[in-house]
């Protein structure tokens, strides 16, 4: 009877691992708790790791040899798939950008918790990164302009551009703004009505949808959507999908902001080779797609990499950076990609 306990433990626990591992096989990577649960590779790593050492101290008691032989081969396994897609993902914390030519268009997405990161702080990043393109998530409009009024004063100006749910509600909570900052150099934008009034956006948190005024440049898309908690996992995805529709193959486009999603949880939305609609996933792309940005409280490759910058085949990922310093009191970290136009 031991035996047969010990076989269907197994059993089980093989089940589980390949579940985690690659949910998407299995149609479940947006499935509560699923998706909680391989939110974080390294996370999955560690855990594996616990296992397989408690299973080895298991293998000294003579009637637990098989079964914990088993349980250690099994999480062998799970762990070190694991560790093979973060590797291939890439964990590199301290990658550097390379240098940036006039061509070059550098990205920076960080949703700031609302006040919890000065405009100060958040326009000394903002030079200090060269950055074109600034998606800020939960950073107000009133904070948006005086983040543009001190780089202006730093000579870097740039454009302001915002979304906000419910603006008739006086004090609403900072997660129903997203602010985009966009360098004159790329041209005059404005954001799209449907985007402002939010008859095509996503559900409980905004996204602002950018456009070139001349048509010439590419759409920018500041992303935010709801986080995956057991009550708004409909919502959740039904936000993903929005914004992957926001990224058809043929249109130039690049997404940046807080996906609340890991590269994991999108493998099913991806289309012409993208990894979210059309749109490729410029981290995993440059050696840092496994590092962690949320939360701040854990070790950046401990954490999950649920903030991104996307783009269509009409830009190339040549660099990226997840700044693990200075982020003030928010729960993310801040990311910069560099991108490169692509000659037809």
């Amino acid at each position: 009877m031991l035996r047969l306990i010990g076989i269907l433990l197994s059993v089980l626990f093989a089940i589980a691992t390949a579940i985690v591992t690659w949910p998407q096989f299995f149609r479940l990577e947006q499935t509560f708790p699923i998706t909680q649960v391989v939110a974080s590779r390294a996370g999955l790593v560690l855990v594996f790791a616990a296992i397989l050492v408690l299973a080895l101290l298991l293998m000294l008691a003579r009637p637990l040899r098989g079964f914990a032989a088993s349980i250690a081969i099994i999480a062998l396994l799970g762990g070190g798939a694991s560790a093979a897609i973060l590797a291939m993902r890439g964990a590199d914390a301290g990658a550097a950008l390379p240098v940036k030519s006039t061509s070059s268009v550098r990205v920076l997405s960080w949703n700031t918790a609302g006040e919890a990161v000065s405009a100060d702080d958040i326009a000394k990043t903002i030079v200090d990164q060269q950055a074109d393109i600034v998606a800020l998530p939960e950073t107000t409009e009133a904070v948006g302009e005086d983040i543009a009024l001190r780089l202006r004063d730093a000579g870097h100006p740039m454009w302001v551009h915002h979304v906000q749910f419910r603006p008739d509600v006086q004090r609403g909570p900072d997660s129903w703004q997203t602010t985009v900052l966009i360098s004159p150099a790329l041209g005059d934008y404005s954001v799209i009505e449907s985007s402002a009034d939010g008859s095509s956006n996503t559900t409980s948190v905004p996204s602002a949808v950018v456009m070139p005024v001349d048509g010439n440049g590419p759409t920018v898309v500041a992303v935010h959507t709801v986080a995956p908690r057991e009550s708004d996992m409909a919502d959740w995805s039904q936000d993903l999908r929005w914004v992957a529709d926001q990224c058809p193959a043929g249109r130039n486009v690049i997404l940046a902001g807080d996906f609340n999603a890991t590269l994991d949880h999108m493998a099913n939305l991806g289309t012409a080779g993208g990894d979210l609609g059309a749109c490729r996933d410029a981290a995993s792309r440059t050696g840092s797609g496994g590092v962690g940005t949320w939360p701040t409280s854990v070790p950046a490759l401990v954490g999950a990499p649920i903030d991104h910058v996307m783009a269509t085949a009409q830009w190339r990922a040549s660099g990226s950076a997840v700044l693990t310093d200075g982020a003030g009191s928010s729960d993310h970290r801040a990311l910069v990609a560099q991108l490169e136009r692509v000659t037809p």
